[in-house]
């Protein structure tokens, strides 16, 4: 065996030893969130999902079902939970519009206390002719029912 096929296969090793432990290293990160952190994620994957499965009302699952709910993006204020429904109907279910396929990247999850959080993060959106994304900002509040949104800011790349 020559030198070269040694490191041919020491390097075919070692990069499928670090495909192993690069999830695993992933899975010890998530594991070692705090568990109110953890639920927070489970919520935002739980809309990821809803989304993408064009169920909207799921999605909604996620935000607080109160008029007190905020949401501000490109300019617009909207106040409450129905209104935040309607926005996204109009936007991505009305005729000639589409959901696509939604994405967070970049999640970052800070805990304010045991019933309150900060979180950031990026989106995309996928449609079948175009794309958008964009960063967004949520306070998240633990309620009787769970972590919910409480505020949505969300600005769209331009």
């Amino acid at each position: 065996m020559t030198t070269q096929n040694v490191i041919k296969i020491a390097v075919g090793i070692s990069f499928g030893v670090l495909l192993t432990i690069i999830p695993a290293s992933a899975r010890q990160t998530r594991a070692a969130e705090p568990r109110s952190a953890q639920e927070i994620r489970k919520v935002l994957e739980h809309q990821v999902d809803a989304w993408n499965h064009r169920d909207l009302e799921g999605f909604m699952r996620g935000y607080w079902h109160s008029a007190e709910l905020t949401f501000y993006s490109g300019g617009t204020t909207v106040s409450g939970w129905e209104e935040t429904l309607g926005r996204y109907r109009n936007r991505y279910q009305s005729a000639g519009n589409e959901m696509g396929k939604l994405e967070f990247t970049d999640l970052k999850i800070e805990l304010l206390g045991p019933s309150a959080a900060f979180v950031r993060g990026r989106f995309h959106l996928k449609m079948s002719s175009s794309e958008s994304g964009g960063l967004f900002t949520l306070t998240f509040r633990k309620l009787a029912d769970g972590w919910k949104i409480i505020h949505d800011h969300t600005s769209t790349a331009s």
